[in-house]
């Protein structure tokens, strides 16, 4: 029985470090130039490429961000703010019709509106710091699991020049797995930047399929909007991620 139970203990680790090997190679991802090909490589922290999926948590931030996001603009009046009917429409008794005493009554037409929307309500909700970063951990590593994450060193865009941005996200469009880069007609790409590069903003603004962000303002609710996620300069954006994470920790 301890020869049988040693040989499984030893079976065991070895699957444990056939599986952290191969988790420590799923961790290096491939750096792509402007022209799609592949130049470099990048080793990527665990902690924010390789969290693992929690349906309630995401769900209950998503929808917080949204409802913060909520615009409070349609505003019924109630009875109380509806102009006239100071005046009894007729009298108590003696008519023979209903009795009422004012026609802006919810009940009459032009009245006010009972259960109305009102632009005075608050639907903001609190997020605490480590689920909005945990949250946004989740959403790009299950974008890195499913191989919607793309890393360029740059796109190298001197002049804000809409052809040169649009030559460039069909250059990456040829890469096995992103060709809908160049035929999604709506929320093909969020374009993250880890430096404030105007010029690149500006030449990618025309471009109704993509969304551009910094790095540091990245959110779920903006990454899971987008099919593919392009990272500019991912060393450098790789580090700031990493201080969300340490922020996080704090």
């Amino acid at each position: 029985m301890n020869t049988s139970t040693e040989k499984i203990k030893k079976e065991k680790s070895a699957t444990v470090s056939k599986v952290e090997t191969s988790n420590a190679v799923n961790m290096e991802a491939v750096i792509y130039n402007a022209q799609g090909k592949n130049i470099d490589s990048v080793v990527l922290p665990e902690d924010v490429f390789g969290v693992k999926w929690n349906n309630a948590l995401m769900h209950q931030v998503v929808t917080a961000m949204q409802s913060n996001a909520r615009p409070r603009i349609a505003h019924t009046k109630t009875r109380g703010e509806v102009r006239g009917g100071g005046k009894k429409p007729w009298a108590q008794k003696g008519t023979g019709r209903a009795r009422h005493g004012s026609i802006r009554s919810p009940i009459w037409r032009g009245g006010g509106v009972t259960h109305g929307p009102r632009n005075d309500k608050n639907y903001t909700r609190t997020i605490p710091k480590r689920m909005r970063a945990k949250a946004l951990f989740m959403v790009i590593s299950r974008k890195f699991k499913d191989g919607e994450i793309i890393f360029i060193d740059s796109f190298g865009i001197t002049t804000p020049k809409t052809a040169i941005a649009k030559k460039s996200l069909n250059s990456l469009a040829s890469i096995s797995g992103f060709e809908k880069l160049s035929s999604k007609k709506r929320n093909a790409a969020l374009i993250a930047f880890s430096s404030d590069t105007g010029v690149t903003k500006k030449s990618f603004g025309n471009i109704g399929n993509v969304q551009t962000v910094d790095v540091r303002n990245l959110n779920p609710v903006s990454v899971l909007g987008s099919t593919f996620l392009i990272i500019e300069n991912p060393k450098d954006a790789v580090l700031i991620i990493s201080k969300r994470v340490s922020s996080q920790l704090k």
